[in-house]
């Protein structure tokens, strides 16, 4: 249903978790559902105290870059981001974060004897698992993949194992200026409480709402 505005806003909830396998798998289908739609607009809202695995990033990343040309993707960080989490938030065309949030991963760990130093957070020849004995881990190589596509966005030799602020984030251009922010905020509604997320995680209500324009006197 399109709005007087031309265009269908969906605001989507994505609750950071850890071990949070079950909770991601319907939140995924769910995603896929959403996009199918082709909604002008997606607001992928991002809030809690843990993080998303990096294997379940990078279904998201999937996900979200089979998406319509004709979505755009906000994303919103309620909470500070870690690790894939942080890939997630940077895949939206247009990006919002809590001002005194803060962003960080970790460096890959891929092996115990894998030349891994300062200039070297990844290495696509290291990203191979051998066999079961080996020392190599799965998902460190997630890991490193997460890492090669957040280096897309920010310098992650740099700024990896670092924590990182909504300054700096503004200086690499990604998030907006304080209007835009401002105008987002405004026009996608007020944060969730504590007790309306846990209810959408307990009892999953629609995910689609409309922004109606007010009457012409």
């Amino acid at each position: 249903m399109m709005t007087n505005y031309g265009q269908e806003l969906l605001r989507f909830s994505v609750s950071l978790l850890y071990n949070g396998n079950a909770y991601y798998i319907e939140r995924v289908a769910k995603l896929e559902d959403a996009l199918a739609d082709v909604p002008k607009q997606l607001h992928l809202e991002m809030m809690g105290d843990g993080e998303i695995d990096v294997d379940w990033a990078l279904v998201f990343r999937e996900v979200l870059m089979q998406r319509s040309a004709e979505t755009q993707l906000i994303t919103s960080a309620r909470s500070s981001l870690k690790n894939g989490s942080v890939l997630v938030w940077l895949l939206g065309d247009r990006r919002l974060i809590r001002d005194d949030a803060k962003v960080f991963f970790r460096r890959a760990n891929l092996t115990e004897d894998a030349d891994i130093g300062p200039e070297k957070v990844w290495s696509e020849c290291d990203m191979q698992y051998v066999d079961s004995y080996s020392e190599a881990d799965p998902e460190e190589a997630s890991h490193a993949q997460v890492l090669h596509y957040i280096n897309e966005f920010l310098p992650v030799r740099e700024l990896a194992g670092r924590i990182i602020d909504v300054r700096t984030l503004r200086q690499f251009g990604l998030v907006g200026n304080e209007k835009l922010d401002h105008f987002l905020a405004t026009t996608l509604g007020p944060s969730p409480t504590c007790d309306e997320e846990a209810a959408k995680i307990e009892k999953p209500a629609s995910d689609k709402i409309i922004v109606s324009q007010p009457a012409q006197e």
